[in-house]
């Protein structure tokens, strides 16, 4: 091998050697910064509702009733059609009333993406609510939900919430709860895992980078959300609701 030769090769090892521990450096950043907000959201999840009308009790049950939360969050999860849910969003909702019904908040807040006509999540999540008995004066609407961190500033912003119980999946609990403490919201997580969701995987491997993107923005104080006028999250829920 020549002496040129070799110069090229070593050269291109150092390049391989380099980039090899960017990248390293990268995904142990990502890896951290996701290990954090899991471990905060932890903190926070005090109960998963399995179903077939189970009730938090024990000590998930005394955090959740010393809360003293003005509201349930419902967390959007798309919609099949103009009147049917997605078993995410199903799981999310039955859960949600299930927290309402058992007085361990006095409203409910919908919060999704009602961005263009074809896809109105809140229509199809105000109706399942009202079709499960839930007086409409009790139910609020945020109509500009679009994202997870959206959402949060919004119940922060708009409803003026200070105290919440927040409904998802739990993947998706720990995101919601480093943003609500982000944001000054005391809030506690009940996961509403119901089913083996057949597009999980996909969807945990996205929130990783969602974790690490809200992340930088709130710490940075970035978040933002659409604008709008106070909606008092203690009375009532109509107002909330349009057209």
């Amino acid at each position: 091998m020549t002496k040129r030769k070799r110069k090229k090769k070593n050269k291109a090892g150092r390049f391989f050697l380099v980039l090899l521990l960017l990248l390293l450096a990268v995904a142990a950043a990502v890896l951290g910064v996701n290990g954090k907000v899991v471990s905060t959201g932890m903190d926070r999840l005090v109960w998963r509702d399995e179903g077939e009308g189970t009730l938090p009790e024990g000590e998930a049950l005394e955090r959740l009733q010393a809360l003293d939360a003005q509201c349930v969050i419902v967390l959007g999860a798309g919609i099949l059609d103009e009147e049917t849910p997605t078993d995410m969003l199903r799981d999310r909702l039955d859960t949600g009333i299930a927290m309402y019904q058992a007085g361990l908040a006095p409203k409910i807040l919908l919060t999704g993406d009602n961005g263009t006509e074809v896809h109105n999540e809140l229509h199809v999540m105000l109706r399942y609510c009202l079709d499960a008995g839930v007086p409409a004066e009790d139910i609020f609407c945020d109509h500009a939900g679009f994202s997870t961190s959206e959402s949060v500033v919004r119940a922060a912003e708009i409803f003026g919430v200070e105290r919440a119980i927040i409904v998802t999946q739990r993947y998706h609990e720990f995101r919601a709860l480093f943003l609500a403490e982000g944001l000054g919201i005391d809030a506690l997580g009940v996961s509403s895992d119901q089913h083996v969701y057949a597009d999980l995987i996909s969807q945990e491997v996205r929130e990783i980078l969602a974790r690490n993107k809200d992340f930088l923005l709130q710490k940075m104080d970035r978040l933002i959300a659409m604008d709008g006028e106070p909606i008092d999250i203690t009375g009532d829920g109509t107002v909330s609701h349009g057209e």
